[in-house]
């Protein structure tokens, strides 16, 4: 039975000989680009297309046509390709695929059997298109239905891979694409440029010199969705099974590629939060099909006034409804077969997380000794979708960081921020912003990271306490005279340094300059804040993060209400938390509204203050 797939939905390939099948209805110049686990291609010697159409385990046909046939082996790829994608682009007089009728491209086994198709609806402005995607995962082959447009056109497409100079390589292939004119004569034989590229009768084994692998970069900030896994290893399944049909794979902790087992683990876990994107995108969307096709159905029944007497249209109706419910609840199995094997995944990962990336209740924090460099990423709480909210995925932010953060102290649309009391809801957003300190204290290695407090009323003194009492932080600045001072050190830090990095002359500094990454965390903002404060404070979070100065702010939005528009800017540049669990967080593929919980630690726990100690005590050269 053939899978109808609808976009972001994924379906297992039992055969690693395949052909695909495209029918467009217009000529379309198709090919295919293989990538490594992050979807970058290496080059352009690793895109088929009509100029050159076979690459090893993939070949592709001539010139734009409306109906094409791709032959795939993924058994001949080579080692380090991870996912080919197949792609289409419009040629000639078309400019955009929403003008004409939608394609429909099909994956069919050796014996012409078709496992899964796409139509790929909903494009309007594009005029090109990544329509599939085959991946692997875990070891086993799947493919996922991409409709991924792009407006730019192939150049847009190829740079989103990370192909250089794109613009050029997309009109060198379009120029490959256009068909020869069937009362042409015959070509000259001295030519270097073929009349006609044959279609491949079948897929070439010769594999050139694998891609090299892209480095990790961290995920994505925006732009055209990227259905990769980010360097998930691929491992093969030792115990290989003949049937189309096989058992999940067991979980592995740091089952992923990477140098150290760090971040192997780091990976896996934002491939974990990608598969769990990717899975319930698919189930959304193929609810939100279902409903849409029910709806026409039952139009389409009401405006058939002669079947009313005969009972035909309640038989129609009842029939659209079956149809609506199949299709929800085989989208419903697919979900949950998914949900339990990234739960079965977590249950894995979650304990050999390493201390920068664990639980505050795990016991890895009991053994914490000081670490001898910076890790890669440290965390900074959970997220779950509603699908499975007991199925969390570590919050992972990569160091150095890029940008302060802002833990939010008012209610804003949050249920749990409605049952507290604003007094209640300050405490917590503090006792956060100290956990989030500690974290990053720990997560450095001695000396290397320093934190600075501003509490100008002095209302933080209770939940500042651990930090201040170990020794891990100097006591906190008060009044608007200390809150001057501190932003005047920091500012003319961030200025020395700068100008040290653009003139090349960072031996030049003085002396007894702190090299450590700075943390200014602020209480109670805006009070004791005039307006050249504030500018300072807009200038740290701007130019701080690229000279290693960052910003934690505690402060409710509405209360700076009165500086107006000129903190927004600021609002902007922060990554904002929440004290209690809250829904504003988006993930960098399809915008899910994620749920977000605060790393709180469990009531009683004195492992902050044995940490900090331990911080303190290494900063100051002692020994515990």
């Amino acid at each position: 039975m053939t899978a109808e797939l609808v976009r972001g939905q994924n379906h297992p390939l039992p055969e690693t000989r395949l052909e695909i099948r495209v029918s467009a209805g217009h000529p379309v110049l198709a090919g295919a680009t293989l990538g490594d686990e992050q979807g970058r291609v290496a080059g352009a010697e690793w895109i088929a297309h009509p100029g050159a159409p076979a690459l090893p385990g993939v070949g592709v046909p001539g010139p734009a046509a409306a109906d094409h046939r791709l032959a795939v082996d993924l058994d001949a790829l080579p080692g380090a390709v991870h996912r080919v994608s197949v792609l289409l682009a419009l040629t000639g007089g078309a400019d955009r695929f929403g003008a004409l009728a939608a394609p429909f491209v099909a994956v069919a086994g050796p014996d012409g059997t078709e496992i899964a198709s796409y139509t790929l609806t909903g494009l309007d402005r594009e005029s090109a298109v990544v329509a599939l995607e085959l991946y692997r995962r875990q070891g086993a082959w799947k493919v996922r239905a991409m409709g991924q447009g792009y407006e730019g056109g192939l150049a847009a497409l190829l740079g989103d891979q990370g192909l250089e100079r794109p613009a050029d390589l997309a009109a060198a292939i379009l120029a490959t694409a256009t068909p020869e004119a069937p009362d042409a004569p015959e070509a000259d034989p001295s030519s270097t440029v073929p009349s006609r590229v044959p279609e491949p009768e079948h897929v070439p084994r010769a594999a050139p010199a694998a891609p090299p692998p892209t480095p990790v970069t961290g995920v994505g900030t925006g732009g055209p969705v990227d259905y990769s896994h980010p360097r998930r290893r691929t491992a093969p399944d030792p115990t290989p099974a003949p049937e189309p049909r096989q058992a999940p794979p067991v979980p592995v902790a740091g089952d992923a590629s990477g140098w150290s087992m760090d971040e192997r683990l780091y990976n896996q876990v934002w491939g974990m939060f990608e598969d769990l994107a990717r899975t319930a995108a698919a189930y959304r969307s193929a609810c939100d099909f279902a409903e849409s096709r029910l709806d026409r159905e039952l139009d389409e029944t009401l405006t058939d006034y002669r079947a009313r007497a005969d009972g035909a249209n309640d038989a129609a109706r009842a029939a659209a409804r079956a149809r609506h419910d199949e299709l929800v609840e085989r989208a419903r199995e697919v979900l949950d077969r998914d949900l339990a094997q990234l739960a079965a995944e977590s249950e894995v990962v979650e304990p050999a997380l390493p201390v920068a990336y664990a639980r505050w209740d795990n016991p890895v924090w009991h053994s914490y000794r000081v670490p001898a460099e910076e890790p890669m990423a440290v965390r900074l709480g959970d997220l779950h979708l509603p699908e499975r909210t007991d199925l969390r995925i570590p919050m992972l932010v990569r160091l150095p960081l890029e940008r302060g953060l802002w833990v939010d102290s008012g209610r804003g649309h949050s249920e749990a921020a409605g049952l507290l009391d604003e007094v209640e809801l300050r405490r917590l957003a503090l006792d956060c912003a100290v956990a989030h300190a500690a974290r990053l204290l720990a997560a450095h290695p001695a000396g290397g990271f320093t934190v600075h407090v501003v509490d100008p009323a002095g209302a933080g003194a209770a939940a500042l306490a651990p930090l201040v009492e170990t020794g891990a932080a100097a006591p906190p600045a008060r009044g608007a005279a200390g809150v001057s001072a501190v932003l005047e050190q920091l500012t003319e830090r961030v200025d020395l340094l700068q100008m040290a990095l653009r003139g090349g002359a960072a031996d030049a500094l003085p002396p007894g300059l702190d090299a450590a990454r700075q943390l200014l965390i602020v209480h109670d903002f805006p009070h004791g804040f005039d307006d050249r404060a504030v500018t300072r404070l807009r200038y740290l979070a701007d130019e701080g993060p690229s000279v290693g100065v960052h910003l934690l702010m505690v402060a409710a939005r509405e209360d700076a209400a009165a500086y107006g528009p000129l903190l927004d800017p600021l609002w902007r540049s922060l990554l904002r938390l929440t004290p209690v669990p809250d829904d504003h967080l988006a993930d960098p593929w399809v915008g899910h509204a994620w749920s977000y919980e605060p790393p709180l630690l469990p009531p009683g726990s004195v492992i902050l203050r044995q940490v900090l100690t331990q911080v303190a005590a290494a900063r100051h050269g002692k020994q515990l």
